[in-house]
C-alpha cells in the first residue's frame, strides 16, 4: 500500500512538471537540440565574479504580433528589449534541471532596428547558497523559425563591465544571501541597450555548446552542462515602492517630503552625512538611488530589519535611539555627472537603509530613493473577519511574512538565507493555498523536493 500511494505521489509530481511547461513552447523546443548555443564572453573565467553584457540588432519589417523567446543564463539575466526590462531570471533549479523563462517579447518590438540585450552575472565564490551554477553563460531561442532571428551565436557582442566588485558580507551568523555591490560610476558603461550605443569595441560571444532540452544527450553521447526545462512558475511582481520616512539625519538638510516624494536632497562638498530611511515595514526590494555631481564622492546603502542595540540585540523593531545598523551594504564612486543611477543586480531585504554619503570637492545632490517590490505574484483571495482587530492584524503581518519568504522558491528567511526547506515549505504551501489559491510554487517545491533525491532515496 506504501509503495502504491508513493507511486501516485510520484506520477502527479511528474504530470505537474508535464502541465507546467507545456504553454506557450513549441514541442521541439522540449524534444530536439537548440539552435541556440550557450554564449560566454571570451577570456574571462569561467567561474568567477564577473558582470557581463550582451546586445544584438534586429532588423524588422513589421511589429509582429507575437514573439516568443525561451532565455536562461548561469547565475542570473536581465533581459532588455529597446531599453525596457522584460524578464528577470532564471528561476532557481539545479543543473540536471536547468530554468530557463519563456517570454513573448512582441509589445516591446517595432518596425526596423530593435536592440535585444542582457546583463548577465556570476557573483562566483561569493553567490548564495541557494544558487547553484556550471560556469558563466547567456542563452536565447526563439520559440519558431520566425523567432530564430534573436538566438544566441556568433551574431551577439558582449562586454565586461569592470565597475562591479563583490563586496563580501562578514555578519556573526549564518548568513549565506549573497556579496554587496561595489561599483565605480567612473568605469561603468552607459546607456548599453539603446540603439544610440556605439559597440564597435564589443567582443564577438564565445561559443560554449548548442542548448539541449534534458534527457537529451550532447554530442558524441556526452551530457550537457545544463539540462533545460521550462519555468513552471511566473514572472516575479515588479512594483514601485516609495520609502516613507527620513527617521535620523546627521551634517545635511533634508527637505520634509524626501523620501516619500522625489525631493533633491544636496550634500556640501567636503561633508560626510549619514540618513536612516524608513520603509516602516520588512520588505524585498530592488533599490534604485540617483543622484548628480560629487565627483569622487562616495555612496553605501546598508540594508537591515532592524536597528541593534548590541548585535544581535534588537529590542523593539520601531525603536533606533542609541541603536546602530549592521548588515549587507553596497558602494558606489560617483563619476560627477548628472543623473547617475544606480540598481542592484539583485534584490534587497531591508525594513531599514541607511544612506551614507562622502563627498570631496564638489557637492553631490541626491535625486531620489525608491525601491522597486519583488516577489512571487501571489494574490490575498482569502477574507477574515472578527471583532478583534488585533485577530485581522495578525493575519496580515502573517501574510505579509509568507509573501517575503516566497520568491522563486519558498525560503526559510530572504534576508540571511533563501534556502527551501522541506518541513518549512511544507506550511508554506499550505498558507499559499489557503490564502491565494495559487498552486503553482508548492507544485515547484515538490518537484525540486523530488529532484533532490539521492539514488538511495534520501533527499
Amino acid at each position: 500500500m506504501k509503495y502504491f500511494l508513493r507511486l501516485i505521489l510520484l506520477t502527479i509530481i511528474s504530470c505537474i512538471f508535464l502541465n507546467a511547461s507545456a504553454q506557450n513552447i513549441d514541442p521541439s523546443i522540449l524534444q530536439q537540440q537548440w539552435k541556440a548555443a550557450w554564449i560566454t564572453a571570451p577570456g574571462e573565467q569561467a567561474n568567477g565574479y564577473g558582470v557581463y553584457l550582451f546586445r544584438k540588432d534586429i532588423e524588422l519589417t513589421a511589429k509582429p504580433s507575437g514573439f516568443i523567446i525561451h532565455v536562461s543564463a548561469d547565475n542570473r539575466y536581465k533581459l532588455y528589449v529597446n531599453e525596457k526590462l522584460v524578464s528577470l531570471g532564471p528561476a532557481r533549479g539545479d543543473l540536471t534541471h536547468w530554468n530557463f523563462e519563456t517570454v513573448d517579447l512582441a509589445p516591446y518590438l517595432h518596425t526596423g532596428k530593435n536592440v535585444v540585450a542582457a546583463k548577465v552575472w556570476n557573483e562566483g565564490e561569493w553567490r548564495p547558497e541557494a544558487q547553484i551554477s556550471l560556469r558563466t553563460g547567456f542563452i536565447i531561442q526563439g520559440n519558431t523559425v520566425s523567432e530564430q532571428i534573436i538566438n544566441s551565436d556568433t551574431s551577439w557582442k558582449c562586454m565586461r563591465d569592470s565597475s562591479y566588485q563583490p563586496i563580501g558580507i562578514s555578519i556573526p551568523a549564518y548568513y549565506v544571501a549573497g556579496p554587496g555591490e561595489q561599483i565605480n560610476m567612473r568605469s561603468h558603461i552607459n546607456n548599453w541597450q539603446g540603439s544610440s550605443y556605439n559597440d564597435i569595441a564589443w567582443k564577438k560571444v564565445q561559443m560554449l555548446s548548442q542548448g539541449l532540452p534534458k534527457n537529451m544527450l550532447g554530442e558524441y553521447g556526452t551530457i550537457p552542462g545544463w539540462m533545460l526545462v521550462p519555468s513552471g512558475i511566473p514572472q516575479m511582481e515588479l512594483t514601485q515602492q516609495r520609502l516613507l520616512q527620513l527617521r535620523r539625519a546627521q551634517s545635511v538638510t533634508v527637505p520634509a517630503a524626501f523620501p516619500a516624494k522625489k525631493t533633491g536632497v544636496t550634500i556640501p562638498s567636503n561633508t560626510t552625512a549619514t540618513l536612516l530611511l524608513d520603509q516602516t515595514f520588512l520588505t524585498n526590494a530592488f533599490p534604485t538611488l540617483i543622484f548628480s555631481g560629487g565627483k569622487n564622492g562616495t555612496l553605501s546603502l546598508t540594508y537591515s530589519e532592524s536597528l541593534f542595540t548590541k548585535y544581535p540585540d534588537k529590542g523593539n523593531r520601531d525603536s533606533i535611539e542609541g541603536k546602530m545598523i549592521v548588515g549587507r551594504f553596497d558602494s558606489i564612486i560617483s563619476d560627477g555627472s548628472i543623473g547617475q543611477q544606480f540598481t542592484t543586480l539583485a534584490w534587497r531585504t531591508f525594513r531599514y537603509i541607511q544612506l551614507h554619503v562622502v563627498t570631496k570637492d564638489e557637492p553631490l545632490i541626491i535625486d531620489d530613493i525608491y525601491g522597486t517590490f519583488t516577489g512571487y505574484p501571489f494574490t490575498n483571495n482569502a477574507a477574515f473577519k472578527s471583532d478583534n482587530i488585533e485577530i485581522e492584524q495578525m493575519l496580515d503581518i502573517g501574510w505579509r511574512t509568507a509573501r517575503l519568504c516566497a520568491v522563486e522558491t519558498y525560503m526559510d528567511c530572504p534576508y540571511f538565507e533563501q534556502l527551501q526547506y522541506i518541513g518549512d515549505a511544507r506550511i508554506q504551501g499550505l498558507v499559499s493555498l489557503y490564502n491565494s489559491g495559487d498552486d503553482k510554487l508548492l507544485k515547484n517545491a515538490l518537484n525540486q523536493m523530488d529532484n533532490s533525491r539521492q539514488p538511495e532515496g534520501v533527499t
